[in-house]
């Protein structure tokens, strides 16, 4: 079992390298189709270019707390994730879009000196997913300079950066007209239609104060494409029914209190992706 993240570390990571030519020359990337670190994890940040794929599988909504980011629920429990087995395997046969959040790991850029902008490409050196292994794509080739592989990497994590910038100007314009309310939806078993559960702890776009807003704002939203975001946002909500009758059906569902628990954790709001 993994070690739990360090504090001001991401969700996932456990530990942070730079990745460099000295120490890691012979070592070698994997490429693999499970998972296992997002087993059990129930809330992934998800950037604004991801809502209009994200909101086809996940209900997206937005962290608790003074900075509220994009999540992506995959379980409405803590520890639960509907969509993943124990290994990391998809349960269904056809998998659920991908957050670029778990396809970056276990790399990400990082400032290594606090006075400076300049980010590295760095890793989670207790994944497994890099190594001093004979398979896989090498990190570095015979001159000690960053393989095809490793540019991608470096590619990858670039543009997840810019789309984390975009994210937080998007919420800040969420935030710069309060239009984000505390959440709560109400789910009623078939089997026990007296005994609602209720699921509390992430926040949501005010559809009341959405109606309010004046018409150029709405016109400067949809030109500028804000305005299609808030709806992905919105019609993905009802996926929270899906998901609790998801885990229900895999034995994960709640048991006995009327009250879910909290949807997602600070945690994960505190590893969205920043500028």
């Amino acid at each position: 079992m993994a070690s739990a993240p360090k504090p001001n570390l991401p969700v996932l990571y456990n530990e942070l390298v730079p990745l460099n030519s000295q120490d890691h020359a012979d070592w070698n990337g994997r490429t693999v189709d499970k998972a296992p670190w997002i087993a059990n994890q129930h809330a992934i940040p998800l950037t604004v270019e991801e809502f209009p794929s994200a909101q086809r599988f996940f209900p997206i909504v937005f962290s608790s707390g003074e900075k509220a980011v994009p999540l992506a629920l995959m379980g409405l429990n803590e520890g639960v994730n509907v969509y993943f087995n124990e290994d990391g395997s998809p349960r269904d046969s056809t998998p659920p879009y991908i957050p670029a959040y778990i396809r970056r790991y276990p790399f990400l850029l990082a400032k290594l000196d606090p006075n400076s902008d300049n980010l590295s490409l760095c890793f989670d050196p207790t994944s497994d997913l890099i190594g001093k292994f004979d398979e896989g794509n090498p990190m570095f080739d015979a001159d000690k300079q960053p393989s095809d592989h490793t540019k991608g990497l470096l590619q990858f994590c670039e543009k997840f950066e810019e789309a984390g910038h975009r994210t937080q100007l998007f919420m800040e314009e969420l935030n710069s007209l309060d239009l984000l309310m505390d959440g709560e939806i109400v789910i009623n078993r078939s089997d026990a239609p007296d005994q609602p559960f209720t699921y509390r702890g992430f926040r949501m776009v005010n559809q009341d104060k959405l109606r309010e807003l004046r018409g150029d704002q709405l016109r400067k939203w949809n030109e500028n494409g804000l305005l299609p975001l808030i709806y992905a946002h919105l019609f993905s909500l009802d996926l929270m029914r899906v998901i609790f009758a998801k885990q229900v059906e895999i034995g994960k569902g709640p048991q006995g209190a009327a009250n879910g628990a909290a949807v997602p954790t600070q945690e994960a709001a505190d590893s969205a992706p920043k500028a």
